[in-house]
C-alpha cells in the first residue's frame, strides 16, 4: 500500500507530490533529501526509515522517484511500481529530465491518479491508459537519451528507406482520441561504450555493448523483417561484401527470432508482441571488445599546476573529434579535486557551459549541453584548496565524461530495411533511433 509518491530532482527540487492516503505530513519530502543527502557513498540504501514510515526510491533520469508507505509492503512491489512509472512518464512525454517533468505536471499527476486508488496500485499498462489520459503531452528540448527503456524515438536516414526526422525525439505516446487507430512501430538500435585512455592519449581499453529493441503497436502484424547491414560479420572471420564492415565479437538473439535468412541476407524475422511496455523485445545484442572502428569521440588536453597564491589551476581543453555534421549532448565531465577544496572560480569558453564544485563527491561537474563534433571547448578552474598537500596534482583525476551521441552508432550498425507481413491496410509509422552513449568513459591525466 502506497502512501505517498513524489519526484525530486538531484538538488532536492519539489517536482511532483501526491498523497493518497494522508498519513504522514509533507515535510517528508525534506526529511527524505536530507537522508539521502547525509548518506556517505554514490550508492545510498533503495529501503531507508523514518519512525514508522518507510521511504523507497529509485534513480532515473537523474531523478529521486520515491515512495512512502506505513504498511508492511513489499519493497520489491514498490521498486517495480516506481520503475514502471519512469517508464509510463517516458511513454506519454517523449523523454524523462528535470524540464520534462516540470513541463507535464498536469500530465503526470493525471496519470497518478489513474494509476493509484487510494494507495492500491490499479495499471502500469501505456497500452491501457492511453484510453483515459486526456492531457497533451508538452515536448521538451533538449531531450535526454540516457535511459534506454525510452519509448520517444527519433529517426535516422538508412540507405534503403525514409525514417523518421530527428524531431520525433521526444515524440510522446498519443491519446487513442488523437491518434484514430494509427498503427506504430519502434525500432531501437542502442549502444554503450565503454573506454579508458591513459594520460599519454593512447586507448587501453574500448568496448561496445549494443542492442536491438521493438515495440510494435500493429494488431494485424505477424511477421517483421528487419534487415542489417550486408557487410555485417561476426567474429574474424572474413569481412562480407565490398562496403564498409561492421564487425562484432559475439552476438545474441531473442528465442522468438528465426535466422534462417541471418546468415545469408543479414535479415532478422519475428513476430512482435502488441505494445506495452512490458513486451518490449530486446531482439538481438552484440557485443565488440578491445577496439572501436573509429577513433573515440573525445580527447582531453589538460595542465594543472599551482598558482603563486597556493591555489590549483586546472586549464582544461576538451576537443569532440565526431563528424561535423554530429553532435554530442548532455556532457558532464566529473573531474575529482583535492582533500580540502573549498571553492572554485571558473572561465568557460561558452556561455552555455556551466560548472560546480560539488563538495560531497569532491569533485568539479563541468556541464556542456551540447557539443558539435569538430570542435573544442575549454575550462580553466581556480580551486581554493588552503589544505592542500605536498602532492595535490596526484589527487586530481581520472577524468570521467557521461554524454549521449544522438543519431550514431560506435559499431556502424544499421537498419537497412524493416519490412511488414501482411502489408498494413491503412496508414503506418515507422520509428527508429540510433544512439551511443557512455556506459564508462575515463581519461587519465
Amino acid at each position: 500500500m502506497i502512501s505517498q509518491v513524489f519526484i525530486l530532482s538531484s538538488q532536492g527540487d519539489h517536482l511532483i507530490y501526491k498523497d493518497f492516503r494522508g498519513e504522514a505530513g509533507s515535510d517528508v519530502v525534506g526529511v527524505f533529501y536530507e537522508k539521502v543527502t547525509a548518506l556517505t557513498g554514490d550508492q545510498p540504501p533503495v529501503v531507508m526509515n523514518h519512525g514508522d514510515l518507510h521511504f523507497v526510491h529509485v534513480r532515473q533520469g537523474g531523478l529521486y522517484w520515491v515512495a512512502t508507505t506505513t504498511a508492511d509492503s513489499s519493497p520489491f512491489t514498490l521498486i517495480e511500481f516506481l520503475n514502471r512509472l519512469a517508464a509510463l512518464v517516458k511513454d506519454y512525454c517523449g523523454s524523462l529530465c528535470e524540464k520534462s517533468v516540470q513541463m507535464n505536471f498536469a500530465l503526470i499527476y493525471e496519470l497518478l491518479d489513474e494509476v493509484v486508488d487510494y494507495g492500491y496500485i490499479q495499471t502500469t499498462s501505456s497500452d491501457v491508459l492511453k484510453n483515459f489520459i486526456q492531457t497533451e503531452a508538452v515536448c521538451s528540448k533538449p531531450f535526454s537519451l540516457f535511459d534506454l527503456s525510452n519509448v520517444g524515438l527519433f529517426g535516422a536516414e538508412t540507405q534503403q528507406s525514409k525514417v523518421a526526422p530527428s524531431s520525433a525525439a521526444t515524440r510522446p505516446v498519443q491519446s487513442s482520441r488523437e491518434q484514430g487507430g494509427k498503427s506504430e512501430i519502434f525500432v531501437d538500435v542502442i549502444e554503450r561504450m565503454s573506454v579508458v585512455i591513459g594520460s599519454n592519449g593512447v586507448v587501453m581499453k574500448a568496448d561496445v555493448e549494443g542492442e536491438i529493441r521493438v515495440k510494435c503497436f500493429m494488431p494485424s502484424c505477424s511477421e517483421m523483417r528487419i534487415g542489417l547491414n550486408e557487410e555485417f560479420s561476426i567474429g574474424k572471420s572474413q569481412i562480407r561484401g565490398y562496403g564498409a564492415a561492421v564487425r562484432v565479437d559475439e552476438c545474441s538473439f531473442h528465442q522468438a527470432v528465426r535466422l534462417d535468412e541471418f546468415s545469408s541476407s543479414r535479415i532478422l524475422r519475428l513476430c512482435p508482441s502488441p505494445g506495452e511496455s512490458s513486451n518490449e523485445q530486446t531482439v538481438m545484442q552484440y557485443q565488440l571488445s578491445d577496439e572501436l572502428p573509429s577513433a573515440p569521440p573525445f580527447r582531453l588536453y589538460p595542465t594543472i599546476e599551482r598558482d603563486s597564491g597556493g591555489r590549483l589551476l586546472m586549464y582544461l581543453k576538451l576537443r569532440c573529434d565526431l563528424l561535423p555534421r554530429s553532435a554530442a549532448i548532455n556532457v558532464c565531465v566529473t573531474i575529482p579535486v583535492p582533500r580540502g577544496s573549498v571553492s572554485v572560480s571558473q572561465e568557460l569558453s561558452s556561455p552555455d557551459q556551466s560548472a560546480e564544485l560539488k563538495l560531497q563527491s569532491r569533485a568539479i561537474e563541468w556541464r556542456i549541453p551540447r557539443f558539435p563534433g569538430g570542435t573544442q571547448l575549454s575550462a580553466l578552474f581556480k580551486l581554493e584548496a588552503p589544505a592542500l598537500g605536498p602532492a595535490p596534482l596526484m589527487e586530481v583525476g581520472p577524468v570521467v565524461l557521461a554524454f549521449e551521441l544522438p543519431h550514431l552508432t560506435v559499431t556502424g550498425l544499421q537498419i537497412r530495411f524493416l519490412r511488414l507481413s501482411p502489408v498494413q491496410p491503412g496508414p503506418s509509422q515507422r520509428w527508429i533511433r540510433y544512439v551511443t552513449h557512455s556506459d564508462s568513459y575515463v581519461i587519465r591525466v
